[in-house]
C-alpha cells in the first residue's frame, strides 16, 4: 500500500499530539513524532519543512474539517441565523480533544515569527463557518462578517480555555452575549442606513463599499486540486 505525503503528515500529527502537552509545538516534539512513526528524517522534513509549525497548522485544519463535517450533518433549519453561527463556533471548540494542545498552539502563534500563520488560521476558520452556513456576500460585507466573527471566536476561545463549568455552560452563555452585541450593532447600522436624514451623507461611502469584492477563490474541481470543503 502506497503511503502518500498527506497520509504521512497525518501520522506525524497523530504522533506529536502526545508530546505537545509537555514540550509544546517544538522541535523536540517533532523529533519525537518522527521517531514514533519510524519515518526517515529527510522525508519527515520534506513533508513538514517547518516542523512542528506545519503540524500545528494541520491540527487546526483538522479541527476545522471536523466542524464542517458536523455542521453539514446537523439539521440547522429550525435555528435562527445567529443561532447557527453560535452552533458553528461551539462545534469548532468541541472538535478539540485536549485544551492544552490549543494553549500550546496559542503560545506558538503569539511569537512574532508565527503570528501571521495564527491570524491566517483564525480567518480561515471564520471563512469556513460563513461559507458552510451559506454566506453569499459579494461586497465589503464579506470582509466585515469574517472580521466580526474573528473577534467573537477569538474572545470565546480565550474564555473557553479558562472555563471549568459543567459542559462549558459559561462559555456558551458568553458566546451568546458576544453575538447579541454584534446583532445590536448590526441593527443600529441598518437603522442608520434606512434613515432618510443620513442617506445623502452615506451615498458615497456606501457606493465605495459596494465596489469592494471578496477575493477570488480557486476552483477546487480542477485537475490536481483537492477540495477540503467536501
Amino acid at each position: 500500500m502506497t503511503v502518500t505525503y498527506e497520509d504521512a503528515k497525518q501520522q506525524l500529527l497523530d504522533a506529536i499530539l502526545i508530546h505537545v502537552p509537555f514540550d509544546g509545538w517544538s522541535e523536540a516534539s517533532f523529533r519525537a513524532a518522527i521517531t514514533d512513526c519510524d519515518l526517515d528524517d529527510g522525508l519527515a522534513r520534506a513533508i513538514c519543512p517547518r516542523g512542528a509549525v506545519d503540524l500545528a497548522l494541520a491540527f487546526h485544519a483538522r479541527g476545522d474539517a471536523a466542524m464542517v463535517e458536523r455542521l453539514n450533518s446537523t439539521d440547522l433549519s429550525e435555528l435562527k441565523f445567529r443561532e447557527r453561527v453560535a452552533t458553528a463556533v461551539r462545534f469548532r471548540l468541541e472538535a478539540v480533544s485536549d485544551k492544552e494542545l490549543v494553549r500550546r498552539g496559542m503560545t506558538l502563534f503569539s511569537l512574532p515569527t508565527h503570528a501571521a500563520d495564527g491570524a491566517k488560521a483564525l480567518w480561515q476558520t471564520c471563512d469556513l463557518i460563513w461559507d458552510t452556513l451559506g454566506d453569499t456576500s459579494e461586497d465589503v460585507n464579506w470582509y466585515t462578517k469574517r472580521a466580526t466573527l474573528s473577534g467573537v471566536y477569538s474572545s470565546t476561545l480565550l474564555f473557553w480555555l479558562g472555563d471549568d463549568s459543567p459542559d462549558h455552560e459559561k462559555t456558551w452563555a458568553f458566546l451568546d452575549r458576544r453575538i447579541d452585541n454584534v446583532m445590536q450593532f448590526e441593527k443600529l447600522k441598518a437603522q442608520v442606513n434606512d434613515n432618510p436624514l443620513f442617506k445623502p451623507f452615506l451615498a458615497v461611502p456606501n457606493w465605495f463599499a459596494s465596489q469592494v469584492k471578496p477575493p477570488m477563490k480557486m476552483r477546487a474541481d480542477l485537475p490536481g486540486m483537492l477540495n477540503p470543503r467536501k
